[in-house]
């Protein structure tokens, strides 16, 4: 009987609800390979973290250049969003499109980012397979962050700075 409660505030007063629905915006933010903050036509700001990928932290080795790359490729464009849920940090979690283009598969195909396993059960066959194959290609090119022998994920670099604590 106390589940309902919960979950009724929860859905509708302290988190925060996924959009569930494509819209365009422009991107006015990157704030580093993986998060991004848009402009909705009705001129709020977004935070969305990039659906399938995650990348390289800040402060972790090729954290910058990845963000380079993704502000190189949308900082200001119009992008096509597709978001389903939000994270534990209130940021919309959305496929990310720029003129059909994935941007998050973009992200792992050039050495930028992981394919995030963890949430394989969100992405449908034919994206999945799309993301393992572009980071199998991108390791076997030794393409950004593989020209490290030993890459280490961002979840378990994150992990490791928390135990350090």
């Amino acid at each position: 009987m106390l589940r309902a409660p919960v979950i009724i505030f929860c859905t509708f007063i302290a988190c925060p609800a996924p959009l569930a629905a494509e819209m365009t915006a422009r991107v006015v933010n990157v704030a580093d390979g993986d998060t991004i903050t848009v402009l909705t036509p009705d001129k709020k700001q977004l935070r969305v973290r990039l659906a399938g990928i995650d990348a390289p932290e800040r402060k972790q080795p090729f954290g910058s250049r990845s963000r380079q790359n993704l502000s190189g490729v949308i900082h200001g464009k119009e992008v096509q969003l597709d978001c389903y849920k939000a994270d534990q940090y209130r940021r919309q979690v959305c496929r990310v499109y720029l003129n059909g283009r994935d941007v998050g598969l973009d992200q792992v195909r050039e050495g930028f980012a992981w394919w995030y396993r963890r949430y394989v059960n969100e992405q449908e066959s034919r994206e999945r397979k799309a993301y393992e194959s572009a980071e199998t290609e991108a390791k076997t090119r030794r393409a950004g962050l593989w020209v490290d022998k030993s890459p280490v994920p961002p979840w378990e670099w994150r992990q490791a700075r928390r135990r350090r604590r």
